[in-house]
């Protein structure tokens, strides 16, 4: 596609799909102002696409004719769709959970709350993790996008709190409504949380070349590491798997935990591995492949470690349970 100026110059459009949340929206708005400052003769066109489910995965790019589709990368599978790949994975927001209280409960922590307070989150990972924690709490389902939880944690009297990704409230301009950011001790995050992805098709050199700019050196390397380490656990949104990453020294640190649904049963280690500053589906040139190598060397070693460890068991069974709910 090309768009004529008025002056006569001819440039180049690029179409960016997005879903029609306002999140979505804004976390693409963001990544196109930055593909803006970076290529100002480029034409940007934003589409708005419905999505059902995760549907929208294999569809989007080849059905919409979109260049390239702006994610939360941990909505998205450790396999990509053939034909498909990450090209930019942008610079990590904070990528803990926040705990947001009812109005009623300011001042107040998880720890504070009052014996069977009801807390809301669609999340296993959690919800496993805080049962363990807070025994004194339930947990309760939540559904919706970040408007429609918060409306139903404010608008009536079903919970005490709920718990939801900080990044999401930050790029929302909702920051003042976290009460507490959960500690790593308390809730390790779910795999890729924090980080948008760019995906594009895989054939697509110069739109390749164009998004790698974004590339964080640093949230790639833990991304691609947590992403290996789901991946070699055939994890997904139905069992409960949480990591926490960090750069120290440069030495890349990767912790992982695997957990049962009411969290009575845990597996959960740390490994490291040098880290200087297409891997689990991410394409990324200009980081040195060795570092990147290691990163996933890293992911799937731990996993290795804690399916040997009887992991297997613990997410088969975690597997069932929650299919059958």
């Amino acid at each position: 596609f090309f768009w004529q100026e008025g002056n006569g110059k001819v440039s180049r459009v690029i179409r960016i799909g997005t879903r029609k949340s306002q999140l979505a929206r804004i976390q693409t708005d963001s990544v196109a102002d930055r593909l803006k400052e970076l290529y100002p003769d480029v034409h940007l066109e934003i589409v708005a696409m419905s999505t059902i489910g995760d549907k929208i995965l294999d569809t989007a790019l080849s059905k919409v004719r979109v260049d390239l589709v702006v994610h939360s990368l941990k909505d998205l599978p450790t396999t990509l769709p053939p034909g498909f790949t990450i090209g930019a994975v942008l610079k990590r927001e904070n990528p803990h959970d926040a705990v947001v209280l009812h109005p009623n409960n300011a001042g107040k922590t998880l720890e504070t709350l009052p014996e069977k307070s009801v807390i809301g989150t669609s999340s296993l990972r959690r919800a496993a993790q805080l049962k363990k924690r807070f025994p004194h709490l339930e947990f309760r389902d939540i559904r919706g996008n970040l408007n429609t939880r918060l409306k139903k944690l404010d608008e009536k009297q079903d919970f005490a709190a709920i718990i939801l990704a900080a990044a999401g409230l930050k790029r929302m301009g909702w920051e003042n409504r976290i009460s507490t950011i959960l500690e790593p001790e308390d809730c390790m995050y779910a795999v890729g949380q924090g980080a948008l992805a760019v995906e594009v098709r895989a054939r697509d050199a110069d739109i390749l070349e164009m998004v790698s700019v974004l590339h964080d050196p640093e949230t790639v390397l833990r991304c691609i590491a947590e992403r290996a380490f789901l991946r070699r656990l055939e994890g997904g949104c139905s069992v409960p798997v949480a990591v926490h990453t960090q750069v120290k020294d440069s030495q890349l640190y990767l912790t992982g935990a695997v957990y049962s649904l009411d969290g009575s049963d845990s597996l959960k280690e740390t490994m490291g591995s040098a880290a200087q500053v297409q891997r689990v589906g991410v394409t990324a040139s200009k980081i040195p492949s060795d570092a990147q190598d290691r990163a996933e060397r890293l992911g799937m070693e731990l996993a290795d470690l804690l399916l040997s460890k009887g992991a297997k068991e613990i997410l088969t069974v975690a597997r069932q349970l929650n299919d059958s709910r």
